[in-house]
């Protein structure tokens, strides 16, 4: 099978890494930046690199699309008619309803768009800080179309466990979203408010433990992608930022009212609750 993943940041970079561990030699690599393509090279993750999609699309049983939101999308638009007979599509991005159901209005018949999240990531971006490593025991979802072959969705989630990731889970575009909005832009919302409500110009490095590190390590945020990414979810993430507020005035009325009770009952409720997961 000839792969063809399509930007090789930190997550495309992690897939090419992941696909050579798990046996596949037939990967190649598409990216604006040159000196990517040529680092990817060198680390023998793909067995050729091209600035121009149109060299290799042509030729790919399936294709990554390891680039932004906004650029699904476009790459779809202007590849339509490139494409392989049959080829299968998957992508990585962590919204889907922005432009799922344009991209199947647009799709040739021929073509299935299986599309994909792995839950995995880091906060870097680019192929120097890109590893496999992450993927290994992480969740991937599966967002199934009513255009799905069965055959292709079997095949994307194979290559996810081939790849490391411990769970695979197939959902509808709706409820991807939803949940997304709660368990991973809601998460990096709260850290980045965290780190900038602290007061300008104190040591605080020199007060931090586990806890203040866990929490923030996310604030460290490729701000061009997460925009897009709140953007595009936003009232899903609306309501999540509105449920977490209400939760957090019990906490600050707790402790305004000296309501230690109270305050005891919501710590022993979040314990179970985190037991549950």
């Amino acid at each position: 099978m000839r792969i063809v993943i399509v930007g090789l940041g930190v997550i495309g970079g992690g897939y090419a890494m992941a696909l050579k561990e798990a046996g596949y030699d037939e990967v190649y690599g598409i990216d604006k930046n040159i000196d990517t393509l040529k680092k990817a090279k060198a680390l023998g993750i793909i067995k050729e690199g091209y600035e121009d999609e149109k060299e290799i699309i042509k030729y790919a049983d399936l294709i990554v699309l390891a680039v932004y939101p906004n650029l699904v999308k476009n790459f779809i638009i202007n590849n339509k008619d490139n494409f392989k007979d049959g080829a299968i599509i998957t992508d990585v991005t962590g919204i889907k309803q922005l432009f799922i159901n344009e991209i199947i209005n647009i799709l040739p018949e021929n073509i299935d768009f299986v599309f994909a999240h792995p839950m995995a990531g880091r906060e870097k971006k680019g192929i120097d800080y890109a590893t496999n490593q992450v993927f290994k025991g992480a969740n991937f979802l599966i967002t199934v179309t009513d255009k799905n072959k069965d055959e292709n969705l079997d095949l994307i989630e194979n290559l996810a466990y081939k790849m490391g990731f411990k769970n695979v889970k197939r959902i509808c575009p709706k409820y991807h979203d939803e949940m997304i909005a709660f368990t991973s832009q809601l998460p990096h919302a709260l850290a980045v408010a965290l780190i900038n409500s602290d007061i300008e110009g104190r040591n605080t490095g020199e007060f931090i433990g586990d806890s203040y590190r866990d929490l923030t390590r996310i604030a460290n945020i490729n701000e061009s992608l997460w925009s897009q990414l709140f953007l595009g979810n936003k009232e899903n993430l609306l309501q999540a930022i509105y449920n977490f507020e209400k939760e957090l005035d019990k906490i600050k009325s707790c402790v305004e009212n000296e309501d230690k009770e109270t305050l005891q009952e919501l710590f022993i409720k979040s314990s179970l609750r985190r037991e549950k997961l």
